[in-house]
């Protein structure tokens, strides 16, 4: 069973390679919006008039953000949710229905090809732009730490992909999804962390919002590099972070089988 899994990983993962000059590319072009982001925050640390920003200095801010796109580059899955939901509507769904293969490890596994592939060619890109932004860090963090820190990320992949996938699944239910997808989308982007710390929400915004699964997606990865997360309190953060996925991989198994019993699988 697992061996037909990775077949398609590595025919995919060939596949994904063919545009590895996209991915470069595509990866020079995201570094441009980090120049207006550092500006701005220096304008801010400058106008505030403080070295600190609730346990956060200019430095670390920075950093924080920095490691930020790596968080993106493991948990976001464009286009995944918009894919199922097409698949649904024009009855191409079948197709997981009549050979021998799981729609969701199908899936897993292309995405996973994807994501290795894109790792793979953002390296050195991404190696620059640290190097260059060097003196932003502190140096790696302990390496307990930066276990947790690679366990986090490993999750958010998983964590980012089966959340997508039960947007997706609301196609069983609606014909179109595109505004579902821009309501989870904007909220994502502000509570998971991607705009700025959520440290920097006040009480009580910031505890709520660190209950929520999104954190995971890209605050909570990044803290623990920079340092704001250490000791037990990144115990139990790992230990959450891994029961928000093991309940969004049932919720999306369990979408899924409600889904099919209102499939009709017109089209195709």
């Amino acid at each position: 069973m697992i061996g037909k899994y990775l077949k398609i990983f590595r025919v995919s993962l060939t596949e994904r390679l063919t545009y590895r000059a996209d991915f470069f590319l595509a990866t020079f072009l995201r570094f441009l919006p980090m120049i207006t982001t550092i500006l701005l925050w220096q304008a801010i640390y400058v106008g505030s008039g403080q070295d600190e920003l609730n346990g956060y200095s200019y430095r670390m801010m920075i950093a924080y953000l920095l490691v930020i796109h790596i968080s993106r580059m493991f948990s976001s899955m464009p286009g995944l949710a918009a894919g199922i939901a097409r698949d649904i509507r024009d009855g191409n769904l079948k197709k997981y229905l009549l050979q021998p293969i799981d729609m969701h490890a199908y899936l897993l596994a292309y995405r996973g090809a994807h994501k290795v592939a894109y790792i793979t060619t953002a390296a050195l890109p991404y190696a620059l732009l640290f190097y260059l932004c060097r003196g932003f860090f502190d140096g790696l963090p302990e390496p307990m730490v930066l276990a947790g820190y690679i366990a986090s990320l490993l999750m958010s992949f998983l964590l980012g992909f089966f959340v997508e996938v039960c947007v997706g699944m609301v196609g069983f239910w609606t014909l179109e999804v595109t505004s579902v997808m821009y309501v989870v989308g904007a909220i994502n982007y502000f509570v998971s962390g991607q705009m700025f710390p959520l440290d920097l929400l006040p009480e009580p915004w910031a505890d709520v919002l660190k209950l929520l699964p999104f954190q995971y997606l890209a605050y909570f990865p990044a803290a623990v590099f920079v340092g704001r997360i250490s000791g037990w309190e990144l115990v139990h953060g790992l230990i959450a972070q891994a029961a928000w996925t093991v309940f969004f991989i049932g919720l999306a198994r369990i979408l899924y089988q409600a889904g099919l019993r209102r499939y009709s699988a017109f089209g195709g």
